[in-house]
């Protein structure tokens, strides 16, 4: 069944559910994590603002963990993204930090970071890289531009030029 053959009801659910779109009980506008990443790229969330599977074949994401946000490690981190995130928006890379240990994020259970720790997760939802210590964004690029999806993106791209 095609969109166009649905009643004006499911279409338009069916819309919202595409395009990421939440109603509110209230039934005002809730902008989801994904469709603000979507309309800024360069965004940086706090991992309880995100679901991780909500990025899943949409982004990338890069999940910064510290026990504070004044770890010198994390500020180096934050650092070094900050200063090139062009590049990891060209990769779909999605920025989630998480400084709060004593909350116990979905993230932190999901992945039981120790301290600081960078990871990143493939557009699949798996684990693709975890780091203890601050990375550059050259290094991180690198390591997505072999990912076999990431050079699939790169061919598709070339080949509508």
């Amino acid at each position: 069944m095609t969109l166009h053959t649905l009643p004006v009801h499911a279409a338009f659910a069916a819309f919202l559910a595409l395009s990421g779109a939440a109603f509110a009980a209230d039934g005002e506008a809730d902008e989801s994590a994904v469709a603000r990443w979507e309309a800024d790229k360069t965004v940086i969330f706090d991992a309880s603002e995100v679901n991780l599977d909500d990025f899943k074949w949409i982004a990338r994401p890069v999940i910064v963990f510290a026990d504070s946000d004044a770890v010198p490690a994390f500020a180096t981190q934050i650092e070094f993204l900050n200063d090139r995130l062009e590049e990891l928006a060209k990769r779909d890379v999605v920025i989630i930090t998480d400084t709060s240990p004593d909350e116990r994020s979905d993230l932190r259970k999901k992945l039981r970071p120790r301290g600081f720790m960078l990871t990143l997760i493939g557009k699949d939802g798996g684990v693709k890289l975890r780091k203890p210590f601050p990375w550059h964004v050259r290094e991180l690029s690198r390591q997505i531009d072999k990912m076999p999806m990431r050079q699939q993106e790169i061919r598709d791209r070339l080949a509508t030029q």
